[in-house]
């Protein structure tokens, strides 16, 4: 009897754990012990009268259970556990068991009967194909879901390079052996999607390695909501074009997302989420998976395309749910978050730079560090008074070793002069003219608010204008790109870069920051109202505040020119205030400030055009004695496409290296296709193309194991049409 005490006792202190827990992080939606005991017995296949018979009642014991109409005693709780295999906290606290890898599997979607067929997931064709993209769109995407306001978002991007028994170790958590077969057949190069799985699949075939990408964020809500209705899971994982955003969150489109699955070789990627509100009573290592393929058949049956990892869901045909997982699972797939902080890590699987500019693992560091800090250095701005709404960091391992530490990225060394403006507008400390190098000028621009199509309440006064920050400072000599204004709203991601035209001769360099709307930091109702105009005047891109179908379907006649005008005003506003500088001068010198806007800046060089050039060569030796060799060709950018004729030469130790023959035509793989004269012609705003060769034996001046090869890639003298 004592046992039974302290059973009971235990049950009872676990029950309340929970319950407090539950208060601590919203208290979510507490099923009925039936409806647990009901959904239990479905998910495992298990009748009622097999229950009854493992803990030892009547199956009309159990029968009320299920229904309802009693409730088991603790004790009884405890042997229901026991019986369906999870713990007594999960039967106490009715909520579903963490699931142990064994019942892990991908389940694809069939394809509809009438023999419609997707060609691959539209959505990620939206942006350029590129890690900087990437980066934006993930940031922005963890901005729009802060939680805690008095706290910044914490965004971490997390690079991990797999070879060896490491990446075997991966790939068999992953279930890999259950998608490679899907992959194979939806890799048909007659299709981009299908030419992408092919290039990935041979990459990882050829060289043994997988780069894995994880983008974390914590103070932010996490993939909250129910499995298939309404909420934040759905929307990431099971929806496309669904984005439920408003007001000052960044994306409207439903798109942002699709960028992390363009980001992969093989469209997927694996998700664990720390929510913010408890999800049928658990909030930590909510876990699913989604692989985006175009149709393709296997077996004798036809599959539209996605798959997702997860539990099998006996009540539903052909789908998958998320799961709840342990430490060790998510360990194994590179998704063990750091704290219980509420947020969600993406793991993008077999991540990589589409435009092929970036390809080793320190590349792709460098591009996502540049990337995050292009767009959101002013979202990690903070000031005495207020904090940043951003911190983000990149890192970098291979195998388990550190390859690049995690390093904050800090927007003073990137954005100076912008994020000292700033700054100074966070604490107060901007003025109304300019008297030293540091100061930060501030004015006002102001935006018309057209009317909407719909009116709101009746009676209601809208605001007809709002006036927007515009901030001015003083920039180094050496900054590369000045006398530029960068556009901003609510979560201070950079919209639009501009170089300002049109300026006072000798003008001195400056940086200059708009911020408009809810970025204010007012929140009365015209910044509340400029900051849906804006919201929808930005393209998918998010690159400018221009005419979209949002734009036209919600406002009236004459939005896109208050936009316009807009812009427009904001560039003479900086105009006006550098000519005002001038006139306050005197006949002589005039003020300091005046000297330094008015420096004579040295005639800048003319831009010398860049040549093609050999990034990367891959050889060997063939049995015929053959040089084989895959080569990276760097193309600088230029308006016309590159038609380049390569030439193989034999290393000697004196003298010119000695030109060999190619066997055969070349073989164009990456961003490239020969022409008819057999040189190669490479795609139009291509940064990188690839091709292989194979040396004619018979022109080789010695036997090829003993020389070294080299590639130079000269423009080919023939007329690109």
């Amino acid at each position: 009897m004592s046992e039974l005490f302290i059973l009971v006792d235990e049950m009872k202190r676990t029950l309340v754990r929970s319950v407090d827990q539950q208060g601590e992080r919203g208290a979510g939606v507490t099923q009925d012990f039936a409806d647990w005991l009901g959904g239990m017995l479905r998910q495992r296949g298990m009748p009622q009268k097999e229950l009854a018979e493992l803990v030892g009642v009547t199956p009309a014991a159990v029968n009320a259970w299920a229904n309802g109409r009693s409730v088991p005693r603790y004790e009884k709780i405890a042997a229901i556990a026991a019986a369906l295999g999870v713990a007594v906290e999960d039967a106490v606290s009715r909520r579903p068991p963490e699931s142990t890898p064994s019942e892990l599997e991908w389940i694809f979607q069939r394809a509809p009967e009438d023999g419609s067929r997707n060609g691959g997931n539209a959505a990620a064709y939206a942006f350029a194909a590129n890690l900087e993209v990437l980066a934006r769109e993930a940031t922005q995407n963890s901005l729009d879901e802060r939680y805690l306001p008095s706290q910044p978002v914490i965004s971490r991007f997390v690079l991990h390079e797999l070879t060896g028994q490491h990446l075997k170790e991966f790939l068999s958590a992953l279930r890999w052996d259950s998608i490679e077969r899907h992959l194979r057949e939806a890799a048909d190069r007659r299709q981009k999607a299908g030419r992408v799985l092919v290039d990935g699949l041979n990459e990882l075939e050829r060289t043994g390695r997988l780069v894995l990408l994880r983008i974390d964020d914590y103070n932010a809500s996490g993939l909250t909501g129910p499995e298939y209705d309404d909420g934040r899971f759905a929307r990431v994982v099971r929806r496309t074009l669904d984005s439920g955003k408003a007001g000052a969150q960044g994306g409207s489109y439903g798109l942002g997302k699709a960028a992390l699955w363009a980001a992969s070789r093989f469209g997927l990627v694996l998700v664990n989420s720390t929510l913010s509100e408890r999800q049928d009573g658990r909030d930590e290592r909510r876990m699913a998976g989604r692989l985006e393929l175009p149709w393709h058949a296997l077996g004798g049956e036809e599959f539209a395309g996605p798959a997702w990892f997860g539990t099998k869901d006996r009540e539903r045909k052909d789908s998958a749910r998320s799961w709840w997982a342990d430490g060790t699972t998510a360990e194994s797939l590179y998704l063990e978050r750091d704290d219980s902080s509420p947020g969600t890590s993406f793991l993008v699987v077999g991540a990589y730079d589409g435009s092929g500019d970036t390809e080793d693992l320190e590349e792709m560091h460098e591009q996502l560090t540049a990337g995050v800090a292009h767009n959101f250095w002013a979202s990690m701005v903070g000031g005495e008074q207020s904090g940043p709404l951003l911190r983000a960091s990149v890192a970098a391992w291979r195998n388990g070793q550190v390859v690049r530490p995690e390093t904050y990225i800090d927007p003073h060394a990137h954005e100076p002069a912008r994020s000292r403006a700033v700054s100074a507008f966070l604490d107060g400390r901007t003025t109304s003219e300019l008297t030293s190098r540091d100061d930060v000028l501030q004015a006002s621009v102001s935006l018309k608010l057209p009317a909407r199509k719909e009116p709101g309440v009746s009676g209601e006064q809208r605001p007809e204008s709002h006036e927007a920050v515009l901030l001015v400072t003083p920039t180094a000599e050496d900054d590369p790109k000045p006398d530029h204004i960068a556009f901003m709203r609510a979560t201070r991601m950079v919209v639009k870069n501009k170089r300002v035209s049109d300026l006072p001769l000798g003008h001195r360099r400056f940086q200059a920051v708009l911020l408009a709307g809810l970025a204010t930091g007012a929140g009365n109702p015209d910044a509340e109202d400029a900051e849906q105009f804006l919201r929808t005047a930005e393209p998918p891109d998010h690159n400018d505040w221009t005419s979209t179908e949002d734009l036209t379907a919600t406002y009236v006649r004459g939005a896109r020119q208050c936009i316009l005008n807009f812009k427009k005003a904001a560039e003479q506003t900086i105009r006006d205030l550098l000519r005002g500088q001038e006139e306050e001068s005197d006949a002589d010198e005039g003020p300091q400030i005046l000297r330094d806007l008015l420096t004579l800046d040295a005639p800048k060089k003319p831009r010398t055009q860049g040549f093609p050039v050999v990034h990367a060569i891959e050889g060997d030796v063939s049995e015929s004695g053959a040089w084989r060799v895959r080569v990276t060709v760097k193309l600088p950018e230029r308006e016309d496409p590159w038609v380049l004729s390569p030439v193989a030469r034999f290393v000697v130790r004196s003298g010119g290296n000695i030109p060999v023959a190619w066997a055969g035509t070349l073989v164009p793989e990456r961003d490239c296709e020969l022409t008819k004269n057999g040189n190669l012609r490479f795609r139009d705003g291509a940064r990188r193309g690839v091709f292989k060769g194979v040396t004619d034996v018979s022109s080789h001046p010695v036997v090829a194991d003993m020389s070294c090869i080299e590639v130079d890639v000269p423009r080919a003298k023939e007329i690109v049409e």
